[in-house]
This record gives C-alpha cells, structure tokens and sequence, in this order.
C-alpha cells in the first residue's frame, strides 16, 4: 500500500527506524540457566525481524541476577555477556532492523527465584509482598539502591558494547522502578519516598548514570505507566499513580535524557487491562503450580484455578475493570494525553494488530508507533501482511492469553489450538522451530512469499 503512515521511517534522536512496528518485549524462556544466551534465542529474535518489524525490543533482560524473573532468561550482568547479544544483534540487522535491549530488574515481583535467589527476599521499594502472589520482598537500604543504579548503567554500557541499537528501562508492570514510582506500593520515608519527585528519584538517576556511561548519542527510552490501575483486583488497595503523574514522570524522564516514551498501563503483571484479552483458568490450572512456591498466596490462587465452581470468583474480578476497555488500543487513549505533553517519540502497547486501529492511533496523533506482542507470536509475518494491504491476517491472534500463561513453564508460541483446526502435533511443531538450527527464521516467509 502506497503512503501507509504505518510504514513510513520514524526519527529519533539517535535512531532511525524502517515502520512504525515495534516488536513489544515478549519474554520466554530459550536460554541457559545460568543467563548466558543460546541460539534458539538468536533464531528466535531474527524470525520477527525476517518478519518485517522495524525494530525489535528484547525480552525482559535482567541486569542483575536478584532481579531475574525466571530462569532461562539471557542476562547482561556481566561483560561476558557481550559477545551473544552481538550475535543477537547481527542476527537481526540482517533484515533491516533495528535491536533495543530492555534493561530489567524484577524488584518483589519475581515470579520464580530459581536455586540462587531461593530463601532470599527480593529487592524492593517497600517491606509489604504483593497482593496477588503473596511474593516476599525487603526495602532496599540507600546502598543497595545505588548498586542497583550501577547495575542498569553497566548494562547499557555492554548493549552499547555489543554493537546493539539502543536500550529501554522497563519501568511499567509493576517491575522495580515502577515499585517505586507507584504511590500504591512506595511507603518509604526517605528521599526515594512521599512526594512524587522523590519517587521519581530512582528513575531519573538510572537514566543519569546511563547518560554518563553511554553519552548522549545512544537510545534511551523508557517503558512507563501512564497510569496505575493498581487497586483493579483489589478494591481494598491503595490506589496508585493517575494520569496527571504519569505525565509529570515522563516530562521528568524527557528532560533527564530519554529519546523515547514506550507508554503502557497497570502496575502489576499480569493486570486486567495488561494483557487485555481473555483469561484462560483451564491453562493456568496446568501450568500455574511451577509459582506455587514463589509466593504465601499462590496456593490460594491456585485453588481458585483448579476448581471450576471457584473459577467465575476470580474471572468476576479479573473482568471489573475491562468492560470500559478495549481489546486493541487499549491504552491509546492514556497514551494520547502522554504524547500531548512531551516532544519526543511515544511508542504505544496494548493488543495492536488491525491495520485500521494502527493507521488510525498513528495518524490521529495518538501515538508514533505501536509495540505489538501476542499477534506477532501468532503472524511473525504481520507487518508483510499489512503492507501487502490487508487489514488483519488469515488467523489473526484471538487475544486468548494462553501463549503468556504457558510461557510460565513451556516454550513460548501461540497455543490457541483453534488457529491449527485443533491440530496438536501441528501446534508443537511451530512452537518447537526456534529450537532447531534454521530456526523459525528460516521458515518465516519473505516479503514476496506473503499472499498478494
């Protein structure tokens, strides 16, 4: 299609990129226990750039082994990390496209510690664990604070090393930086603490300390909440940041140095509105046990899993908040007011795949780009889809959640068994191509392979 806003170059500061399709940070579980990278990894990454986007962002990448999620994640802890996320990197540019890693840590919200974090606490901004798995934690002392900064410095220094694109904080869904900046989590009482700015502080020294490894020539962009939703599960919580101080923080994070805002929603993970979609208790009676351990409450959650007559108690929860929201879009709405008050380029997330709905956010100044997760998982061919001018693909993602819900335990792919007509085998095999030595890569079409 001729003239398509969605496939025009978008101009950053120090970057360019191709279209306005990013690939949005979907995790997995592809690497060595240890942190160090594999090339399943590798193939994995590429089969999204094959597929057309204009710039992948990476899993979530912990700069610190406390603040891992999971095992089976590639790291960057470390200098000898260096060298596969330059693999990852040239894997990638192959195909014209660009390679943001996402610096990550977990904070309290570490949903399986793995044998070297067992018994320890995780970090934290505050002593209180969580309200949805009961996951311990313990309030970080002002040294393990500038640690931490150091950390995320450190890490953009080895993207920057590794001939990588640019970096991005995760600073949403409920991660660390955001246990800080969420006055529904943050209860300190010093400078980290109280006001608004002081909970701001965190952030804006790692994108300091960032700035004075790298310098002022390499991307830096930030994934924030525009707003909370913190209480959505929990009536009784406090309630967190609103949209006024999610743009106050990111017109901080603009003026400190960032060249991009990745604007989402919801201050936990998983949210109601974050991944919007459906709610999957067969899967997660299946799969959810390997938490069970990670926190007080997950023997109660499971509970409400595995019996059906409990099911409709926790979905009734789950669903409050999402009839006011759209599937696709869902925060663009947020996001318009976020890219009103900032110069930089805003990237938006939130259920993207309708042509229509993209064309539409991007050319009514919603936002510049859009993040896509869970229909690339689906089409890693979507974007040539799109520019061969249709609006959706032939089995577009069903927005079911069953792929997030399985990566707790299995490789992460499209587990909807409708979209292979209840084919199993089928369904395991395309899961299964980044593990082979082609990858999923190889078997991505190219442009002109996409149906005309």
């Amino acid at each position: 299609m001729q003239d398509d806003v969605i496939f025009e170059p978008l101009l950053f500061r120090n970057l360019r990129v191709k279209n306005r399709l990013f690939r949005s940070n979907i995790s997995g579980r592809f690497d060595n226990y240890n942190g160090t990278g594999t090339q399943t990894r590798i193939n994995w990454e590429e089969s999204f750039a094959k597929g057309g986007v204009g710039a992948i962002i990476s899993s979530y990448v912990p700069v610190h082994l406390r603040g891992r999620i999971m095992p089976n994640y590639a790291m960057i802890d470390s200098d000898d990390k260096v060298p596969f996320w330059r693999a990852v990197g040239e894997a990638v540019h192959r195909h014209d496209c660009r390679y943001i890693l996402q610096l990550s840590h977990s904070g309290r919200q570490r949903d399986n510690p793995g044998v070297e974090n067992f018994k320890f606490k995780a970090l934290s901004s505050t002593n209180k664990m969580d309200t949805f798995h009961g996951l311990l934690c313990e309030a970080m002392t002002l040294k393990q604070i500038r640690e931490t900064i150091q950390h995320f410095a450190d890490g953009a220094r080895r993207a920057r090393e590794a001939g990588l694109d640019g970096v991005e904080l995760h600073a949403s869904h409920g991660y660390l930086i955001t246990q800080f900046l969420s006055s529904a989590i943050n209860d300190r009482k010093d400078e980290y603490g109280g006001s608004l700015r002081n909970r701001a502080a965190f952030l804006l020294e790692i994108i300091a300390a960032i700035r004075r490894e790298v310098g002022s020539d390499f991307h830096l962009q930030a994934k924030l909440n525009a707003v909370d939703f913190a209480n959505a599960l929990y009536p009784w919580e406090k309630k967190g940041n609103t949209l006024d101080e999610g743009v106050q923080i990111a017109k901080w994070a603009e003026d400190a140095g960032v060249d991009a805002i990745h604007v989402s929603i919801g201050s936990i993970f998983p949210h109601p509105l974050l991944p919007p979609g459906g709610f999957p208790p067969d899967e997660l009676n299946w799969w959810y046990g390997t938490m069970i351990s990670s926190g007080v409450r997950g023997y109660f959650n499971f509970t409400m899993f595995h019996f059906r007559f409990l099911r409709p108690i926790f979905s009734a929860f789950w669903e409050r908040t999402k009839k006011d929201h759209p599937v696709e879009a869902v925060s663009s709405e947020y996001c318009k007011v976020i890219k009103k008050n900032v110069t930089v380029p805003v990237i938006n997330t939130g259920g993207y795949q309708d042509a229509r709905v993209i064309r539409r956010v991007i050319a009514e100044g919603y936002t510049d780009a859009v993040s896509i997760a869970r229909p690339l998982i689906a089409n890693r061919d979507l974007p040539h889809i799109l520019r061969a001018g249709h609006d959706l693909p032939e089995r577009p993602c069903s927005f079911c959640n069953r792929c997030l819900v399985n990566a707790i335990a299995n490789p992460l792919g499209c587990y909807d068994l409708r979209r292979f007509d209840g084919d199993q085998n089928a369904m395991v095999t395309k899961i299964m191509e980044v593990f082979h030595s082609g990858g999923a890569a190889a078997a991505a079409p190219a442009p002109e392979e996409v149906r005309a």
